[in-house]
């Protein structure tokens, strides 16, 4: 039998219109939420749900539209002052029954104390993440949610806009917004967020596009694949019965007369067969285990998109321990006119290490550089003015080195690279990393999780966060390993790689 809450809140999607199959059911357990099954066997094409755009909650629909737009808040911001507008109306508000199915906010690292964060997320890729997050949030708070509220046209409730209800508004943003259209912008989709994710499993699909046309123009969620988190960066009309109303664009009714589809209605559709009694998934990317507990508060065992960053201050930290500060400076310039870089976030620099344990060529290359001899070093300096290709002045000492056919078309091998001073020089990096996670070692972790309740969220995926990341350095220590006994083995046997470099 549906809970109270759910009763209130199907009766609530009748009365705004929105269209659920008959073959859809909701469960809602009290550890682990809502989740939507298949009362019968569902086929790919099927239409499981349709959504109008009155129904979403965005900084159009809401009935605080008037005052968000008079004070230029847009993008998150805007629609955490609608959200927030909304809860403060309580049953007042056109949304109350979708309101209250949600939870007062998602348990994501943002919301957890700043002790919190330090005990639980030390040494992973979201510490420092977090953090930064954290603190631009609550200057976004306080330079333009604060004064708002003091001279808003209409009495507000400081309470209901305090910065404890702007960061759990953002919670709710960041793990259930979807994208809507450019006129709404992203915004809240009763129904369509109350599919769970699993990666690499897509059954049903969000999007305003009629079955029948491909998916390129499809509505994806705000924080899907990390084209950002997709989880995650890092970033209408009301029907008669609302307050505001809402006036179709020229190109809505351009496009509902050509296609005979209503703009104005967003659809979930089945893309692969789901039987009888199975839960029905949504994907919201391809994300790794600390792309899903930021935006959505979760993590997945054996997740294939995990990684763990490098970031280039640690490479330069190894680099000044072996060489001076300036020989290290000469080469990473060095590096950098080969057109070569890693990724950029914010203001760091890093280079990832897949789930496998594989570094990127970007790392490889410049260990390399760093390692050269310094004739070796000047000879490449010299003909970084005359390649014909990024990769041709890296790849020419490769090929003298390996007596190995070159042309400007190829391919920089990793195996190239990997001597056995890159090597060593991989595995004093994956000590240095692993330092950041502190005292306890990774079967301390381990045996902390066999312990842990699923109940305990906060420390049962920061323990999944660790313990991923901390598995992808092993392999990352096995693939440097590897490459030593390798470059060890045809050392004493004098035998050349001979290796002929990739083509294109």
């Amino acid at each position: 039998m549906a809970s109270r809450r759910l009763r209130a809140f199907k009766r609530w999607m009748k009365s705004q219109g929105i269209q659920c199959s008959d073959t859809l059911d909701f469960m809602d357990c009290p550890q682990q939420g809502i989740s939507v099954r298949a009362l019968s066997d569902l086929h790919e094409g099927d239409v499981v749900a349709k959504i109008p755009k009155t129904a979403c909650l965005t900084i159009k629909t809401s009935g605080a539209r008037e005052m968000i737009e008079s004070a230029g808040l847009d993008g998150h911001l805007g629609l955490s002052v609608a959200l927030m507008y909304e809860k403060s109306l309580a049953q007042d508000s056109p949304w109350a029954g979708y309101l209250q199915l949600l939870p007062p906010q998602e348990c994501l690292p943002l919301v957890w104390t700043l002790g919190e964060v330090d005990s639980l997320l030390s040494g992973t890729e979201l510490h420092k993440a977090i953090k930064e997050d954290k603190t631009l949030m609550y200057e976004d708070w306080k330079e333009n949610i604060l004064p708002l509220v003091y001279s808003a046209p209409q009495s507000l409730n400081p309470s209901s806009f305090s910065v404890k209800e702007y960061f759990a508004a953002r919670s709710l943003i960041a793990s259930r917004s979807f994208q809507i259209d450019e006129y709404h912008g992203f915004g809240m989709v009763p129904l369509a967020d109350l599919f769970n994710h699993k990666t690499g499993a897509e059954d049903v699909h969000f999007t305003s596009v009629s079955p029948n046309q491909e998916y390129e123009d499809d509505v994806d969620s705000e924080n899907g694949d990390n084209n950002e988190l997709s989880k995650i960066s890092s970033h209408d009309k009301r029907d008669s019965t609302c307050e505001n109303s809402y006036i179709h664009s020229d190109s809505e009714s351009d496009y509902s007369s050509v296609t005979g589809e209503d703009p104005m209605m967003l659809q979930m559709i089945m893309v692969r067969e789901v039987k009888s009694g199975d839960e029905v998934f949504n994907t919201y990317g391809s994300l790794g285990n600390a792309a899903l507990l930021h935006r959505y508060g979760f993590t997945e065992a054996n997740n294939p998109f995990d990684i763990v960053n490098i970031d280039l201050e640690l490479v330069l930290k190894w680099g000044c321990s072996l060489f001076s500060s300036r020989y290290c400076r000469a080469r990473l310039s060095l590096w950098r006119r080969i057109n070569i870089s890693g990724s950029v976030s914010e203001n760091s620099e890093y280079f990832e290490v897949s789930s496998d344990g594989e570094p990127e060529l970007e790392l490889l290359t410049l260990l390399y550089i760093m390692l050269l001899p310094d004739d070796t070093c000047h000879k490449l300096d010299i003909s970084i003015c005359t390649a014909d290709k990024v990769s041709a002045n890296i790849g020419m000492i490769l090929a003298e080195k390996h007596d190995i056919t070159w042309s400007t078309s190829s391919e920089i091998s990793k195996d190239l690279l990997l001597t056995e001073k890159v090597c060593r020089a991989l595995l004093a990096l994956a000590d240095i990393r692993e330092i950041c996670y502190g005292s306890k070692s990774i079967d301390e972790d381990v045996e902390a999780l066999e312990r842990c309740c699923m109940t305990e969220r906060k420390l049962y995926h920061s323990l999944m966060l660790r313990i991923s990341e901390r598995r992808i350095l092993e392999k990352f220590r096995t693939y440097a390993t590897a490459g030593a006994q390798s470059q060890t083995f045809q050392d004493a046997n004098g035998t050349s790689t001979r290796k002929r470099l990739k083509k294109h």
